[in-house]
């Protein structure tokens, strides 16, 4: 007989035998998989060092403003999720014979098969819509659907608000609940970095707007130990999407050399272009180029692909960037030795 230290009464030989037996138990629901489905996906994006974990509004976005940085990393075996608000349901179509979808769910379906070619591009395999963790009071799944919320351009060149708006579009959900389901994501994935729009969605679409919202939120909320749901998860680095204003000025002149734009002395300025002092990371990836392009040109029915540039709906041209920039919103940045940009977003994670 021995007896445990701390222990009021003697354990025996019999008792030891019991605690190893549960002990097996358990390593048997473990390797039969009987934890719960998020304990089980958190623990497998735990066997992944670096977790990046993305959130746009619609589809398309994600390639535009982070295509470069997320197939840098995804390449570079880093955990690459991507969370989108859509499907995109009110995005205007270019190709002519493709607009029969403009204006129906049927352009939904499509752009959600677009984005899956376009995550194959970029090597993500990570993607998930916002609201799909839902389920009813028995826990059966019931997805959420955000729809687009629409547009329309104001005086000053930038979006704002549509006139009519869907009563189930994303910008009319409450943010926390939103950022509720964003917090099933961020804790079952455990991303040490986190990248969103800057507050004024890019270029001011409210979906824009309102996804950085919810995404600020879902961080904060995650971290709470109060907040329902699996462990906290505490986020070290949020970025912002942004663009360098000597960095805008110079693609701007570019476009007017090549002829794909006209000479502007006061340009509409979207609110991602910033100035290059508040621009703390630099997220070079001209080796992804071909996967990028690869990623807009499965957008097609948003996106037209030329040389080195690419076309909206409205018919602007814009660089086809394979630099990518940032502002760090939450966290601590590491620049270069000479005071330059940070050059990796988990700088300064081990």
């Amino acid at each position: 007989m021995t007896t445990a230290p701390g222990a009021d009464e003697p354990t025996t030989l019999t008792d030891a035998q019991a605690v190893l037996d549960a002990a097996s138990d358990i390593i048997e629901d473990v390797t039969e998989g009987e934890l719960a489905p998020a304990d089980v996906a958190a623990m497998e994006h735990l066997d992944t060092p670096r977790r990046l974990l993305l959130v746009h509004a619609h589809p398309d976005d994600e390639t535009i403003a982070t295509g470069a940085t997320m197939a840098r990393y995804a390449a570079a075996g880093a955990g690459v999720t991507l969370v989108t608000c859509t499907r995109g349901e009110l995005g205007e179509v270019i190709p002519a014979g493709l607009k029969h979808l403009e204006g129906s769910d049927d352009l939904a379906d499509h752009r959600v098969q677009e984005l899956a070619v376009a995550m194959e591009a970029l090597g993500v395999s990570d993607h998930r819509f916002l609201g799909d963790d839902a389920a009813d009071a028995e826990g059966h799944p019931r997805p959420v659907r955000y729809r687009d919320s629409g547009m329309a351009w104001t005086p000053d060149g930038v979006a704002g608000p549509a006139p009519d708006v869907d009563p189930e579009a994303f910008v009319l959900a409450a943010v926390d609940d939103a950022a509720g389901h964003l917090v099933s994501v961020l804790r079952e994935v455990r991303p040490q970095v986190v990248v969103t729009y800057e507050p004024g969605g890019g270029y001011g679409h409210p979906d824009h707007v309102h996804a950085h919202h919810v995404t600020m939120r879902a961080v904060e909320l995650a971290a709470d130990p109060g907040h329902r749901g699996a462990e906290p998860w505490h986020v070290a680095k949020v970025y912002w999407c942004v663009v360098p204003r000597s960095v805008a000025d110079r693609e701007r002149a570019d476009l007017v050399t090549r002829g794909l734009a006209e000479e502007d002395p006061t340009p509409a300025r979207p609110t991602a272009v910033v100035p290059d002092e508040t621009v703390t990371t630099e997220i070079e990836a001209s080796a992804h180029r071909g996967a990028k392009a690869a990623a807009l040109r499965a957008h097609a029915t948003q996106v037209v692909v030329g040389d080195g540039v690419f076309a909206l709906s409205n018919g602007s041209w814009h660089p086809l960037r394979t630099t990518e920039h940032y502002r760090l919103a939450l966290g601590h940045a590491h620049l270069g030795s000479d005071g330059g940009y940070e050059q990796d977003v988990f700088a300064g994670l081990g």
